[in-house]
């Protein structure tokens, strides 16, 4: 079922477009202020795609129904992991992709976006994409079936730009899960920009100006 979702333009013709994932329990509204944040203008009109994760119970909330990428069992996150629940939002995620094609837009001036649960669903998602995207941009979140990566990471993205963003405090997605999201990504050769904030599982105006830059480079904005 293709994910219902809210779309913006920043004008007529968009040359690049941000899909961003948001984070458990949220919809597609959540990352909406923090994209006008950022000044893209440099790239030309873009696309900015938020979709809405479906809605699922989710084991570590009592079972509770919300918004949800894939179900979480424990709170170390990785121990044992939803793999068709992954897999799945995997799918969407690249029908989405597919979307922006038919649109216009290749895949080559996609940026993959997420926060969280959303972070790890674009890095799982974007690492297997068939065709090369302009990058990955992952905050406050970590690798899911990291153990898989190396077997079915697409040669498309072998060498796709990473941005890695998380919290010192983050008592939700621990700091060290991310690190070793970082470390299990450079120990495949990507080339991750890392960076962490004084800060817990949230958003800070540093990060979104280290990731309004990166952005402008990976999409090819001139200097």
């Amino acid at each position: 079922m293709a994910l219902d979702t809210l779309d913006f333009q920043s004008g007529d013709h968009p040359v690049a477009s941000l899909i961003v994932l948001h984070g458990l329990g949220a919809d597609g509204n959540d990352f909406v202020p923090i994209a006008r944040e950022l000044d893209l203008s440099a790239v030309g009109p873009m696309r900015f795609v938020f979709p809405h994760a479906p809605i699922r119970p989710v084991t570590i909330n009592g079972g509770m129904k919300m918004r949800a990428w894939y179900d979480i069992y424990t709170p170390d996150l990785v121990r044992r992991e939803d793999e068709a629940g992954l897999r799945a939002s995997v799918a969407d995620v690249q029908a989405l992709i597919d979307r922006e094609a038919a649109l216009g837009i290749p895949p080559e001036r996609v940026v993959l976006m997420g926060f969280s649960q959303g972070c790890a669903v674009a890095l799982l998602a974007g690492l297997r994409a068939p065709q090369r995207l302009a990058g990955i941009a992952g905050l406050s979140g970590y690798l899911p079936l990291a153990a898989t990566t190396a077997a079915e990471r697409s040669t498309a993205n072998q060498d796709v730009p990473v941005f890695l963003a998380h919290g010192r405090f983050d008592p939700v997605v621990v700091p060290a899960r991310g690190v070793a999201s970082r470390e299990a990504l450079l120990a495949l050769g990507y080339g991750v920009e890392w960076h962490d904030y004084p800060m817990e599982h949230s958003v800070c105006p540093e990060e979104v100006e280290d990731l309004n830059v990166w952005l402008l480079k990976v999409l090819g904005a001139p200097i």
